[in-house]
């Protein structure tokens, strides 16, 4: 917060988006890290670091903004750089009637840890918490998924990998997928489904739902299956995990061949919705500049 501080010192009006370049320069960021999006991927972390720091400063009495995406220092603002700390926190910011009813958050205790849970909270904005919460959540919920997974039985696995696939768009209708995934263990191949609704490629699978890791034998086994059947395309999907060895003998081939171990499976029935349901919907919202526009 202090570098955006900083950044309009000198009294006059200045646009957020020189305020951004100042404190990415004051921190010395390389390009990558300027490019680096928040877990949701709708903005870089720092225009949401910087965006939050303008508005806490404000709510602190520290900025003005005199028209939309402007920000003036004001004299407390001034009074701040001269005599406050070279780290502004939302501790420090706390002292300012203002800004305290406007956060919330206050630790209750006054340990050693919650002090340092409060310090951890300092370094991180409202978005950054939500979209970690909301990661923490997804991690809790895959683990959940695949350990119903490993209790399934093998038609159930089956069914779900048809599911999976389906779900991510392969294959035509639900009853061509299940007729196209007989899973009958024929020379290595449990299965095929449409790459695509017209059946313009075929995605050849192996599933194994195994508790204990895949070696690069079955791997070399299924790039045989694969070959002697004239394919191009294969997923081989187990519930466990994959050995160094297996994932290097998939690389490097003239077919595609993809591994899925047991948290990718579970990541990606996540993703699109195959076994869960939704709990609870957060409506984040901002303001919509067009409607205030009086231009």
């Amino acid at each position: 917060m202090r570098p955006v501080l900083e950044s309009v010192r000198h009294g006059q009006p200045l646009a957020l988006g020189d305020v951004r370049q100042h404190v990415a320069n004051a921190f010395q960021l390389t390009e990558e890290e300027r490019k680096q999006r928040l877990p949701s991927g709708r903005q870089t972390v720092i225009n949401n670091r910087v965006g939050w720091a303008r508005t806490y400063l404000n709510k602190a009495g520290l900025l003005h903004i005199p028209q939309r995406g402007m920000v003036e220092i004001t004299d407390r603002g001034q009074a701040a750089l001269a005599n406050g700390p070279d780290r502004i926190t939302v501790r420090w910011l706390k002292q300012f009637p203002e800004f305290e009813r406007f956060h919330s958050h206050t630790p209750k205790d006054k340990t050693d840890d919650s002090q340092d849970m409060a310090d951890d909270l300092d370094q991180t904005t409202p978005d950054e918490r939500l979209a970690e919460a909301h990661q923490s959540l997804m991690e809790a919920l895959a683990d959940e998924i695949l350990t119903q997974v490993r209790q399934s039985s093998p038609q159930f696995f089956e069914q779900l990998v048809v599911d999976l696939m389906l779900a991510m768009g392969y294959g035509g209708s639900r009853k061509e997928a299940g007729q196209a995934t007989q899973l009958t263990n024929d020379d290595g191949i449990d299965g095929t489904i449409k790459e695509d609704k017209l059946g313009l490629d075929v995605i050849y699978l192996q599933a194994k739902r195994w508790a204990n890791t895949v070696h690069r034998p079955e791997i070399d086994k299924f790039i045989g299956a694969l070959t002697r059947q004239g394919a191009r395309k294969g997923v081989f999907i187990t519930t466990s995990d994959f050995s160094p060895g297996a994932r290097e003998a998939a690389n490097g081939l003239s077919m595609k061949v993809v591994l899925l171990d047991g948290r990718e499976l579970a990541q990606l029935m996540v993703e699109n919705n195959l076994g869960v349901s939704i709990k609870q919907v957060y409506e984040v919202k901002q303001i919509d500049s067009d409607y205030f526009s009086e231009e």
